[in-house]
This record gives structure tokens, sequence and C-alpha cells, in this order.
């Protein structure tokens, strides 16, 4: 999602891609909201100007590489240009062109007047579809490269979010997951585009015609305990960790870990964030601080659960995906710290199997999304909240919820 790939004339790459955590443009999101005022932003995208988007890369590309932004002919997301050199098509799925900060989420469609007020050219860009739309096929240069076969349909796909969650069958209002990888995402279907006048979480097209979602991020999540690991338990595996972990009571003994190591997107919209441990003591152990850590990660992803309530967002029952649904005792943290029963499905690669079922639905084995995951999903664990832990829990993120607005004074200085 986000990456800015950009190609000549010929169809050749103009520049090595900025990818989704690339953080450069700060400046051009400044200029960007003050340009067009920071209400009017969310109006026409549902989203605030962040670095991550699309459209601020090309901004700073266009600024400080004036010669390559000349020879730019066209331009696309990572995937996108993946499908490109498999069909020929230049394609993008509605939900991955949310991401760009160039599309009119409401209507699914390019915005005319976020291209006007950037000088960006409509012919740079793909054509947009839904998601299991076919929108090409399997070329003779694709067959070649990939054993496919000549003209195996392509659908529009989606960006790893919208196809993490619909291969978790998070397809209907009321269904949200919690995924935790490198970065932590809770992710919510809705029937309408629901806009936080605040632009703390994403609005984008759901990968389901007629559906949205709405989105909290946590940028540095799993990163956060490998981070650790790779820096302060070397040669230590994260099961071992883990078991340390799980010798600590609930809350960690007072210890907070806040994870922006790479800054933060929600709720604090801060690229200056920056991580912290606080409440150290003599008496804690290596394994209070991965407790901390994994409570931490947990408290920054209830943020969005707290939001949701603030926009009257549902939330019926809560699934867990990517790495952190692989530890039992992140999973009880998650439900304990959410206060909510979560569930575990079949299928542990959420963003292919979410793929592969809007190709099924796409090359019609299905009539809709909704039918191709009521008859594909399964959910195989079901972890309940523990009551003794939840009152804690709740404690602890009030006190986590006052780390950040103490400590970036610090920081900004």
């Amino acid at each position: 999602m986000h990456g800015a790939v950009m190609l000549d004339e010929q169809d050749r790459v103009v520049r090595p891609a900025l990818i989704w955590c690339d953080v450069r443009t700060e400046k051009q999101c400044q200029e960007l909201t003050e340009k067009i005022g920071a209400d009017r932003l969310i109006q026409l995208t549902c989203n605030p100007a962040l670095p991550n988007f699309t459209l601020t890369k090309f901004l700073w590309v266009r600024e400080n590489e004036p010669e390559n932004w000349k020879r730019v002919r066209s331009v696309m997301l990572p995937k996108d240009y993946v499908r490109f050199r498999m069909t020929g098509e230049r394609a993008i799925d509605v939900a991955d062109a949310s991401g760009t900060l160039l599309l009119d989420v409401a209507h699914r469609r390019w915005s005319s007047e976020m291209l006007q007020a950037t000088q960006i050219d409509e012919r740079l860009l793909p054509k947009v579809y839904e998601s299991q739309e076919v929108c090409g096929k399997i070329s003779v240069e694709g067959s070649a490269a990939t054993g496919l076969n000549v003209g195996t349909p392509v659908v529009a796909g989606a960006g790893d979010q919208a196809a993490g969650a619909t291969g978790m069958g998070i397809v209907a209002p009321g269904a949200v997951s919690a995924t935790i990888g490198t970065s932590g995402v809770v992710f919510a279907a809705t029937d309408r585009p629901a806009l936080d006048p605040k632009g703390r979480l994403h609005t984008f097209c759901h990968a389901i015609p007629g559906r949205w979602h709405v989105m909290g991020v946590t940028q540095a999540a799993g990163l956060s305990l490998r981070w650790f690991r790779d820096n302060l338990a070397t040669g230590t595996g994260y099961d071992q960790l883990t078991a340390e972990a799980s010798k600590v009571a609930p809350g960690a003994d007072s210890l907070l870990w806040t994870p922006y190591l790479m800054g933060e997107r929600t709720p604090h919209l801060d690229g200056q964030a920056r991580a912290a441990l606080v409440g150290l003591t003599a008496s804690h152990t290596r394994g209070h601080i991965v407790r901390a850590i994994l409570e931490g990660v947990a408290f920054s992803l209830r943020d969005s659960f707290t939001i949701f309530e603030e926009m009257n967002v549902p939330v019926r029952n809560i699934r867990l995906g990517g790495g952190g649904a692989k530890s039992n005792l992140w999973r009880q943290i998650q439900a304990d710290v959410y206060g909510h029963e979560v569930e575990i499905v079949e299928a542990e690669e959420g963003a292919a199997y979410g793929a592969a079922i809007l190709a099924g639905v796409g090359a019609a084995l299905w009539s809709s999304v909704d039918a191709a995951c009521n008859a594909v999903i399964r959910v195989t664990h079901r972890i309940p909240a523990n009551p003794n832990a939840v009152s804690k829990m709740s404690e602890s993120y009030a006190a986590f919820r006052r780390v950040y607005p103490a400590t970036r004074s610090v920081f900004k200085s």
C-alpha cells in the first residue's frame, strides 16, 4: 500500500519506489494541508495528508528530483506494477487507491479537485476498478515470466489490509480485525464512508462494492518486539521471551511501553512521536519489559477502538491476525485489553487468502465476496477476556494514555 512507482515513456522505472514507511514528505504534507485546508482535504479524500500516502511522494519527487519527474509518464502502486508486467494493463483497485490521497473515497473515483489542486495529470494514473473485477489477462510475456497460462484473468485485488480483512471475513458492519505484523492495524467494515473529523483514522473503500472501512494504524507493533529482541536480547527466541513475560502479572508491575519507534499515525498523527519505556525500577526483569511491550502495542491498538466508540462504528466480533495472533500470550493480552472475546480463523495468510477469494469471485466461483467468505472462512479458536485482568488492563490503559502528552514536549524541544 501507498508505495510510489514511476515509469517513463518506455515503461522503465524512473527511480526506486518510495514505499509505505518512507516518511520523508512531512514538508509536502504541511504545504498540501495549508493549500487545500485540513477540513476540506478530509471532505475530498476522507483522510488527512500523511507522509505515508502516495501523493505526497509524487510531490516530493517533483520538488527534489525535477529531472526524474520530467521523465514520468505513468504512476502506480507496487502490486499494480507487478500486474502491469504480467498483463500490460494499468489498473488499480478502489481500496488501494484510497491510500493515495487522490481518490474521492466516498464516490470511488479519482478526485478532480485533488488532481487540479496538485497539478497531477489524470492521464498518469491507472484506471480504477472494484477489487473483484477482472482488469487484465496474463500476456505472453507474463506467462513466460510466471508459468501462468496466457489469458488467465487477473482481478484488481486490494492492498494488504483490505485483502487481509477479506481473508478473515471482515466484510460486514460489526466485524473488526486487529492485526499485528511489523505495523498494527485495527480494521472495521462499514456500509458508509464513516469519517473521523480529526483525521485520526483512515477511511478507505473496502474490497467489496458498496462497502468502506475505517482503519487505525500503529506504526511499530510487531516491530517493537523485534527491535527489543534484535538489540537487547540478541540470540533469544520469541518463544523464550514470551515465556518469561507470561510469568509476569497483567499490568507488568506498572511498567509502560509506548510503541512509537517510527512516529505514530493513530491517534496522534505525529511523525516525531518517540517510543518510551516508563516506570522502570530495580525489581523489574526482562520478562516485565517484554510484557510491557506486548501490552503497550495492544494499548496502542485499543486507541482505535476508543475512536470507533466516538464514531458509533459497531464492534460485534474481533478477529486477530498477523504474527501477533500466533502467540497465546499476546492473544490473551489483546482480549483483556479490548475487554472483548477475540477469534482466530483457520487461514493464517489472511491477505493472500483474501486475494484468492477476490480472484474466485472474479472468476464466478462465487456470486459475491460475502458468499465466498461465508463458504470458506472458519473460526478455529475463541479466546474470552479474563474478567480478573480486564479491570487491571483498563487501569494500565488510562496510564498509557497519559505518557504521550507527558513526553511529547521533551521530544519536540
